[in-house]
């Protein structure tokens, strides 16, 4: 089972995440705060991030890493997203890549994080999410 999480609001109406191993992220809807759909978007680029260092420090060297950008198409219809798009860089203009050593390091990072990256996977499939409302009085 995956570890626990859970969010309370705070008294300026901002809210707090927190995990059971202690982890934790501020959001909300206010200026400078991270919305759900921005933290969906997070998610999708944390989990390629992650999946992708291996064949990124194996071909540039510890250290090193992708920035990744993350877009979505919203509906506000159905106030839902539709899609998302995700574009992954990696600076290698220090590590002097030949034209075939770059495409084989995108092809390796394509299937890192194809094969390992869990966010990807769910969102890909219709994931259904059940709710309980309990309301203690």
């Amino acid at each position: 089972m995956a570890k626990r999480l859970w969010v309370e609001r705070n008294k300026d109406g901002s809210w707090d995440a927190f995990s059971e191993d202690g982890a934790h992220i501020k959001f909300g809807k206010g200026r400078g705060q991270f919305t759900p759909g921005d933290l969906m978007k997070i998610a999708l680029a944390g989990c390629a991030a992650l999946s992708s260092q291996f064949a990124v420090e194996h071909t540039l060297g510890e250290g090193k890493g992708a920035k990744i950008v993350v877009d979505g198409t919203y509906d506000a219809d159905n106030d839902a997203y539709t899609s998302f798009e995700e574009q992954v860089e990696i600076d290698a203009t220090d590590a002097g890549l030949s034209d075939e050593d770059a495409d084989k390091l995108a092809e390796r990072i394509t299937h890192h994080v194809d094969k390992a990256c869990t966010v990807k996977h769910t969102y890909v499939q219709e994931t259904p999410v059940r709710m309980n409302v309990t309301v203690k009085h």
